[in-house]
């Protein structure tokens, strides 16, 4: 199971991340484990400048902008 996980601290554009993330997630029936992280001392384990951003197995796989849902898919199904 995929771990993916959307760093924010909680800014619209966060959120519109983790919204869209959620519909990739949904669209693709993938089994994952979806996590919310606002904790800046989490956050800046993984190394990022920009926020939001969208890690995936422990991979920072972007950072600073909202894809669309089909670039998250695409994401996603690798």
């Amino acid at each position: 199971m995929k771990s993916v996980k959307v760093l924010g601290p909680g800014c619209p554009k966060c959120q519109q991340l983790m919204k869209a993330t959620q519909q990739a997630v949904n669209e693709l029936d993938l089994e994952c484990d979806l996590e919310k992280v606002t904790d800046i001392q989490q956050m800046m384990s993984f190394g990022i400048l920009l926020t939001p951003a969208l890690v995936v197995d422990g991979q920072i796989k972007l950072s600073g902008k909202v894809p669309s849902v089909e670039e998250l898919k695409k994401i996603l199904a690798q």
